[in-house]
């Protein structure tokens, strides 16, 4: 089994656990939010885990590639159930003789985002996500969706706000513009996270560090209100650490946005290091955010 699409749009890895389903069907809602293809691909390891490596049996290879080919029918039939007839999209599907986080990668330079679930299931030549999710989130050229097998209680969350960490940093700025572009097409608010965490506020009493933090959130994010005046802004500053800040507001999120990197020092996000922490913890849709 093998249909393509032309542009890849939203790509969804599939090896068929209950993550990987879950985030089929997230996948295809925000395809269809951004009128773009939906391509799911699945990927199985052409040669022996072994050293020297040595490639797998043509009759071996055929099975995995007929598994490959079953496991995909059974998602795009998932991603047709999630969309209603006036949300129709493109649907392309692959089965890949090639290694996951490579793969997908590579994909991600033409794909609007990369979609994975937080966790997959292992059989023989068929190990997919969990560690790839990590590998491809870290090394991927477009937003990177983390989807949770606990995502099934998502459209009972169609109002709930989209949440994003902040460190008022330019590297931040992407994480930003994609939570905004987020909370725009589902029409729903956005919290953003500004968490200091700094030992000069402890060891310095004086400093004013809320009216400052107030301050520079206020500044950085006047612009980027004027691009989405459609999108009310709730502030949250915190002197805590940034990824248990997020965690507890991702709480009554729908999804959360944070960097892949970030920087450190005084109100320093540090949101390369919390990015992990936040994918493990939350409940809600992860995005990682890498220049599309």
């Amino acid at each position: 089994m093998s249909t393509t699409v032309t542009r890849y749009g939203v790509v969804v890895g599939v090896d068929g656990s209950a993550a990987s389903n879950a985030a089929v069907f997230w996948a295809a809602h925000e395809a269809a939010m951004r009128h773009v293809p939906l391509t799911l691909v699945h990927m199985y390891n052409p040669v022996v885990p072994a050293y020297p490596q040595v490639p797998t049996s043509a009759g071996v290879a055929l099975w995995q590639k007929d598994d490959g080919s079953e496991l995909l029918e059974h998602a795009v039939k998932i991603a047709e159930d999630a969309l209603s007839t006036d949300r129709a999209i493109a649907i392309g599907s692959e089965v890949k003789a090639s290694a996951p986080v490579p793969t997908l990668v590579e994909m991600s330079r033409d794909a609007d985002m990369v979609v994975l679930g937080s966790t997959g299931r292992s059989a023989v030549e068929r190990v997919l996500l969990g560690s790839v999710s990590s590998g491809v989130a870290h090394g991927a050229k477009c937003p990177v969706a983390i989807i949770r097998e606990e995502a099934s209680w998502l459209p009972q969350s169609k109002t709930a706000p989209v949440v994003v960490g902040i460190d008022c940093s330019p590297t931040s700025e992407v994480a930003l513009a994609i939570a905004l572009d987020e909370a725009s097409r589902r029409g729903v608010a956005l919290t953003a996270v500004h968490a200091w965490s700094d030992m000069a506020v402890y060891q310095l009493p004086w400093l004013e560090w809320r009216e400052e933090a107030e301050r520079n959130l206020a500044e950085y994010l006047a612009g980027w209100q004027e691009r989405y005046p459609d999108v009310k802004v709730n502030r949250v500053i915190v002197l805590d650490h940034p990824g248990r800040a997020l965690i507890e507001e991702s709480e009554g999120a729908q999804l959360v946005v944070v960097g892949s990197h970030g920087r450190g020092g005084l109100s320093g996000m540090l949101l390369g290091s919390v990015s992990n922490g936040v994918v493990h913890a939350v409940r809600a849709p992860v995005i990682v955010a890498h220049p599309a």
